[in-house]
């Protein structure tokens, strides 16, 4: 009996004992299995991906604000690029755009920029003349592009006119062009005479355009139409030009002139075709044929009260907006030793100082594709800057003008590149040369007198 009892207790703590062991057992594995849980998904990644992918998402979708400027030349070039803007802030992912317009046609374009870049408020991506691309890259204050453009697929230095393309990829420290990238080109350009047609009728003159394809549209023909226009009332002149280098720039280059000495490293307006460039623009105003010399010609153009006006392809969205009269364009008169003009030429850069430069380069990209050039091309603000005969026919069919040849017979009859001073300083040159020329085309000094003291004081904006 004592034996029964004794088994009976003996199995009754043994089931006891296997029952807290099996409890003991369940509370030690429990924390090794979510253990076990969290390094099995920390290996195949699956915790990361609850969380990391949602910060890497965030960062790569953060949306990146460019402001980016231009300088028009009226309201209804500003209205071309607000599109274009526009555009292309709905297309380029992750980035919106915000546009400035610009100021004058004058230095101080370059000048607020300048400031604007030295405060830390100046936009990420602006325009600027490819005069001034030298000045702005030896002060450091535009962005060299030339890794990031070396690193995009398709993206070629020979896709753009070669004039251009050579400042933009000079290397100051090395004399090399190809060597840097500190822009791509917005456009190309050149001038003509903007007409007004009815005027021209009325005058009873010869209509440039016929005497253009004639090949008797020269100086001498030039000044009888803007003498017969002229004649028709005290509110009418015969001719008009704005105050900057490129419009008198022509008259020198055309009499075989130029600027500067063939390797652009001295002064060149004392020579005696330069000179007698000159002396001719000023027989214009002394003759009464024309708007005042710094008064801006367009306003009266495109109130029907100027003859003739010399621009280039950028007033053309303004005459087609505002001009209330038949108007065209024909080829800048052949000067004494034969046809001549400007290749205008200006870029898009970045501020050295920008926060995004990698969206700041597409953007540069965006504002240069085929396509955009064709859409500016077509308000008729400018000519594309892409190597293309396709782009060039195409051109010749945004009217009006119906004359649009004239403008790329301006590019292919022996044009001065536009370009910038690497030797010298263009901005200290040009402040220079503008109110020597305007004293003489306003009467207040002689040519003569010009001459004898310009290259002295021009020559200081070269380096020594």
């Amino acid at each position: 009996m004592k034996h029964s009892k004794f088994w009976l207790l003996f199995v009754l703590l043994f089931g006891l004992m296997l029952t807290l062991a099996a409890c003991g057992s369940s509370d030690e594995e429990e924390p090794a299995t979510d253990e076990t849980t969290t390094e099995t998904d920390s290996a195949d990644g699956s915790e990361a991906m609850d969380e990391e992918p949602a910060a890497a998402e965030s960062e790569a979708t953060e949306e990146v604000t460019l402001r980016w400027r231009t300088r028009p030349d009226n309201q209804a070039e500003i209205d071309v690029y607000s599109s274009i803007s526009d555009d292309l802030s709905a297309s380029l992912e992750g980035i919106t755009l915000e546009y400035e317009a610009g100021g004058s046609e004058t230095s101080s374009y370059q000048d607020v920029l300048k400031t604007e870049l030295a405060a830390g408020t100046a936009p990420d991506v602006f325009w600027i003349p490819g005069t001034d691309v030298a000045d702005f890259a030896t002060r450091g204050l535009i962005l060299d592009m030339r890794e990031m453009a070396d690193a995009t697929a398709g993206y070629a230095d020979g896709d753009f006119y070669e004039g251009p393309m050579f400042h933009l990829t000079f290397n100051p420290e090395t004399g090399n062009t190809g060597e840097t990238l500190w822009g791509l080109p917005r456009d190309v350009s050149a001038f003509a005479l903007y007409l007004n047609l009815d005027l021209l009728a009325e005058s009873g003159a010869d209509d440039p355009r016929e005497l253009a394809a004639n090949g008797e549209w020269d100086w001498d023909a030039f000044m009888e139409v803007a003498a017969a226009i002229d004649a028709l009332g005290d509110d009418i002149s015969g001719y008009g030009q704005s105050g900057w280098w490129g419009p008198y720039g022509y008259w020198i280059n055309a009499a075989g002139g130029n600027f500067f000495n063939e390797d652009r490293t001295a002064c060149g307006l004392d020579t005696p075709e330069a000179l007698a460039g000159l002396e001719f623009q000023k027989s214009i105003y002394d003759a009464g044929l024309a708007i005042p010399y710094g008064e801006d010609p367009e306003p009266p153009f495109l109130a029907g009260q100027v003859g003739m006006f010399q621009n280039g392809r950028w007033a053309t969205p303004g005459a087609r907006a505002s001009a209330d009269f038949n108007w065209d364009v024909v080829k800048l008169p052949d000067g004494p030793t034969g046809p001549s003009n400007w290749l205008f030429w200006g870029a898009y850069v970045v501020n050295a100082d920008t926060e995004h430069p990698e969206a700041a380069w597409e953007l540069v990209q965006a504002l240069t594709t085929a396509e955009t050039q064709g859409k500016i091309a077509e308000l008729g603000a400018n000519i594309p800057s892409r190597v293309s005969q396709e782009a060039l026919d195409a051109f010749l069919t945004f009217t009006p003008p119906a004359n649009n040849q004239a403008f790329l017979d301006g590019l292919g009859e022996n044009p001065v590149a536009e370009g910038p001073l690497w030797a010298g300083n263009w901005p200290e040159y040009s402040a220079i040369m503008d109110p020597a020329v305007s004293a003489v085309l306003n009467g207040d000094t002689s040519v003569d007198d010009f001459g004898a003291t310009i290259c002295d004081e021009a020559n200081k904006a070269f380096t020594q």
